[in-house]
């Protein structure tokens, strides 16, 4: 892969080195198919972009990681990332399709407003969305509607009809990585244990006196996963927030510690990572009901 990184500012720039027409100064649906040959490189993307696969052409890297990235993968870049296709410096022909489309163009839309609700532009390495035979096609008719508004003259309709199957088409996506996370069981088998034993092992170590409380995104990076895509695992098997999740095992620490009457509530917030033993006893009231020096009362 080339260490070169191809910028592309606006739609514009993407249309332009894939052979597509620019329709629409903010929005477009490229055809990959219609791109030159070409060898894999870095690219920076400065508008939201979802890429649908249609050819083996290489790894996707994001970062420093490698997407699980196949035939019939969807790959969701957030306005500021970049990505790179490692083709081992073999040409190939794109195939497949790109959404495309500025921030500018959902300002002051629904979309516009809870585009971060859209938890996977977050997501990173082995978190691509493998879709159905099915879903494609759910996927294609979303980008051919958009498409055919795109090609047809402007009217005071298309700003609203354009932005509103794009959200269609997100909403999809949110059942299809519904549907991920209870299909692909060996690539999520053992999460929630993984994340149980971290949380035993954090605690049963030096950490919490010199790291602090254990956060989402520590405990994300030591499963391997995006802090987005871990916390949306931890809500669909338990219900519950990853933080609300971690919150609980403090509290079920402190509870332990508590029968120990050696040991002062500042101590043991101390010992459970907690910077300021007021934090604690807040916490612990509102999860418990009781403040700790109450709850050691009572039993």
């Amino acid at each position: 892969m080339d260490n070169i990184i191809r910028r592309f500012e606006t739609i514009n720039d993407y249309n332009v080195f894939n052979n597509n027409p620019t329709l629409h100064p903010l929005v477009s649906v490229v055809d990959l198919s219609k791109a030159s040959p070409r060898t894999g490189s870095r690219m920076y993307f400065g508008f939201y972009t979802v890429l649908l696969k249609d050819v083996k052409c290489g790894d996707l890297m994001y970062g420093r990681a490698t997407y699980d990235y196949q035939e019939g993968t969807l790959v969701f870049l957030a306005p500021g990332q970049v990505a790179g296709l490692n083709s081992n410096g073999e040409i190939y022909q794109p195939k497949g399709y790109a959404l495309i489309f500025s921030p500018d163009l959902i300002h002051g839309t629904s979309l516009g407003k809870h585009i971060q609700d859209y938890s996977f532009f977050s997501y990173q390495s082995s978190e691509a969305l493998h879709v159905s035979d099915a879903e494609r096609k759910i996927v294609l008719d979303c980008f051919s509607k958009i498409k055919y508004e795109l090609e047809r003259a402007i009217d005071k309709h298309s700003k609203r009809l354009i932005v509103a199957n794009i959200e269609l088409f997100m909403d999809y996506c949110v059942r299809f990585y519904d549907r991920q996370f209870i299909t692909r069981d060996n690539v999520h088998k053992g999460i929630l244990e993984r994340f149980e034993t971290l949380l035993n092992n954090y605690y049963h170590s030096d950490q919490p006196q010199t790291i602090g409380l254990p956060s989402v995104a520590y405990c994300a990076g030591e499963l391997h996963l995006s802090p987005s895509y871990f916390g949306d695992l931890i809500k669909k098997e338990t219900g519950r927030s990853a933080q609300e999740y971690i919150q609980s095992k403090v509290i079920e620490m402190a509870k332990e510690k508590i029968f120990d009457r050696d040991k002062s509530v500042n101590q043991i917030a101390y010992e459970l990572g907690f910077k300021y033993p007021q934090h604690f006893t807040r916490l612990f009231k509102q999860r418990v009901g009781h403040s700790p020096n109450e709850y050691r009362s009572l039993n």
